[in-house]
C-alpha cells in the first residue's frame, strides 16, 4: 500500500452519517432511545451560584479541583448539589460528591474491573473540573404557555428539562443557546413539537474550538425551509461575533439521532478548526473530537508514551475519527494508518494530514478489523496497533484481527471500563497480556472514566 491522502479503494462501507461515533462517552444524548449516554449536562439557573467563583484547592499528582464553596462540602467528601436540575438531568451523577472523592471512587472502579488482568496506576484528574465540554447540545421544546424552552430529556423519557446554564458546558455555548431561544419568538419559529410533528427548530448544537476560539453553530431543523434565514443569522451574528460558522441540519425524520444527513452552511466556512498536542485539526458538524481537549491532551501523551515509538514503526490508528491519534503519532513513528467507517471524519481526517503537511500517513473509509485481516493475508506486518473504540468495547473479530495482523503493542483507549476489562481477557486469549493501565478523568462530575492500557505480545 503506498501512503496517500485521499479515501483508497479499500473503502467498502460508509460509518455513520447522521451523528458522531456511537456510543463514545461524554456524548449528549438526544432521547433515551440512543445508546450513548451524554457525560454532561448538569443544569443550573441558581443566581446563588455563578460557577465562576471557586477558592483553589490543590491536590497532588494532577489531582487539584476547585471545589465549590457554595455546595457545603464536608470532611466525609458529600456535597450539597448546586444544580438544580441534578437529579432530573442524571448526566451528573457524582455531583453530589467532592472532586477528590469522585477521582477516588473512580480509582476504586478501575482498580476493581481491572484486578487480576494489569496494574492500574493513579487516576489522572482535572486542575479545574469545570466548564470544560467544548460541545454542547441543546434539544428545543416549549412549555405550556407555547414559550421556548431548551435543555436535555429527562433521564430515560422524552420530557425536557429546561437548563440555562451548566457547571461542565462551556459558558460561551451556554450563552448563544440562551440568545437562540429569546430570539425565536421576535422571527415567529416555533419549536419542533414530537407528538404533532409541527414546528421548525428540534436542537442546537454549539462547538467551539478552546485554543482557536471558533465557534460552530448547527441549527437543526425539522425541514428545509426557514423563513427569514438570512434575517435570523445577521441578528445572531450582531449579538455574538465571535460565532465564526453557521450550518442548517435538516432532520426531518423520527429519529432519536439529532443530526440528518442534509446540511446548509449560512455563513463561514462551514467547520471550526482547534488545536490539540500541537496539530491543528479541523472539525465539522458530525465529525468526533473528544469533548474535553485538556484531558485529551494528558490521555493522548500517555497512550504515545506506551506506544513505545521510535520513529521507524509501522502504527494503525483503529477508530480513527478526523485522525487525531494518528497524526499525533505521526512524528514518532515510521507510517501511520488510519482507518474509520464514518466518511464525514475521513474527509476531515485527510483535510487535517494536509493542514499540518504530513506526509507519513493515511486514511481508509474501512471496517478497521477487516482492514487489518486484509492486511495479514497480503503478508504486511503492523508494529503498534491504536485502538480507541466506542463505549460498547470492540468485538472478538477485531481482536482476534488484531492479533492477526502482530503488533508487538497494542494501546488501547476505553471509554468503556467494563467492557474494556471483557476485551482485555479476550486479548490475553488470542496472545497479548495487559501490562499497565492508567485511568484518565475525561468526564468529572460524571460517573464515566476514560482509561489506557498497554498490552504486549507474549512470547512463546
Amino acid at each position: 500500500m503506498k501512503p496517500t491522502h485521499r479515501q483508497n479503494s479499500r473503502t467498502e462501507t460508509a460509518g455513520p452519517k447522521n451523528g458522531e461515533r456511537p456510543g463514545k462517552s461524554g456524548e449528549r444524548r438526544s432521547a433515551p432511545s440512543q445508546k450513548s449516554r451524554k457525560s454532561g449536562g448538569m443544569g443550573l439557573s441558581s443566581d446563588r451560584f455563578s460557577g465562576r467563583k471557586r477558592p483553589d484547592r490543590q491536590i497532588p499528582d494532577g489531582k487539584s479541583s476547585r471545589v465549590p464553596s457554595e455546595t457545603g462540602e464536608k470532611s466525609s467528601g458529600k456535597n450539597r448539589s448546586a444544580c438544580p436540575v441534578y437529579k432530573k438531568c442524571g448526566a451528573c451523577q457524582y455531583l453530589h460528591l467532592s472532586y477528590e472523592k469522585q477521582l477516588a471512587v473512580k480509582q476504586e472502579m478501575i482498580n476493581g474491573l481491572l484486578k487480576g488482568l494489569c496494574p492500574v496506576k493513579p487516576i489522572i484528574g482535572m486542575e479545574n473540573p469545570y466548564h470544560y465540554r467544548n460541545k454542547v447540545h441543546a434539544v428545543f421544546g416549549h412549555d405550556r404557555r407555547g414559550n421556548a424552552v431548551s435543555g436535555v430529556y429527562k433521564e430515560g423519557t422524552h420530557e425536557l428539562v429546561p437548563v440555562e446554564t451548566c457547571l461542565i458546558e462551556d459558558e460561551k455555548a451556554d450563552e448563544i443557546i440562551g440568545t437562540i431561544r429569546g430570539m425565536l419568538r421576535s422571527f415567529k419559529i416555533r419549536t419542533f413539537d414530537e407528538d404533532t410533528g409541527y414546528g421548525l427548530l428540534r436542537h442546537v448544537l454549539v462547538k467551539r474550538g478552546f485554543a482557536t476560539g471558533e465557534i460552530m453553530v448547527v441549527l437543526v431543523t425539522a425541514s428545509p425551509v426557514f423563513p427569514s434565514k438570512n434575517h435570523f443569522v445577521k441578528a445572531l451574528r450582531e449579538k455574538h461575533p465571535e460565532i465564526t460558522t453557521i450550518i442548517q441540519n435538516i432532520n426531518g425524520r423520527s429519529t432519536s439521532m439529532v443530526l440528518g444527513e442534509k446540511e446548509h452552511v449560512l455563513w463561514g466556512k462551514g467547520y471550526i478548526e482547534d488545536i490539540l498536542c500541537g496539530h491543528r485539526f479541523r472539525i465539522s458538524s458530525r465529525s468526533f473530537y473528544q469533548v474535553n481537549p485538556v484531558q485529551t491532551e494528558k490521555l493522548y501523551n500517555k497512550a504515545m508514551e506506551l506506544a513505545g515509538l521510535t520513529g521507524r514503526e509501522t502504527v494503525l490508528d483503529a477508530y480513527c475519527g478526523i485522525g487525531t491519534i494518528g497524526i499525533t503519532a505521526s512524528g514518532r513513528a515510521g507510517r501511520v494508518i488510519g482507518v474509520e467507517l464514518n466518511r464525514d471524519a475521513v474527509r476531515d481526517a485527510v483535510q487535517n494530514a494536509k493542514r499540518n503537511e504530513i506526509k507519513n500517513i493515511e486514511f481508509y473509509c474501512n471496517d478497521a478489523g477487516r482492514f487489518m485481516s486484509r492486511m495479514a493475508a497480503d503478508g504486511e506486518r503492523l508494529d503498534v496497533v491504536f485502538m480507541d473504540p466506542p463505549r460498547s468495547g470492540s468485538t472478538e473479530e477485531f481482536i482476534q484481527a488484531a492479533a492477526q495482523a502482530g503488533p508487538r503493542t497494542v494501546v488501547y483507549i476505553s471509554c468503556g471500563p467494563e467492557t474494556l476489562a471483557r476485551d482485555l481477557r479476550v486479548f490475553e486469549k488470542k496472545g497479548y497480556k495487559a501490562r499497565e493501565a492508567w485511568p484518565v478523568d475525561l468526564f468529572p462530575w460524571t460517573g464515566h472514566c476514560e482509561c489506557v492500557v498497554k498490552l504486549e505480545k507474549i512470547r512463546k
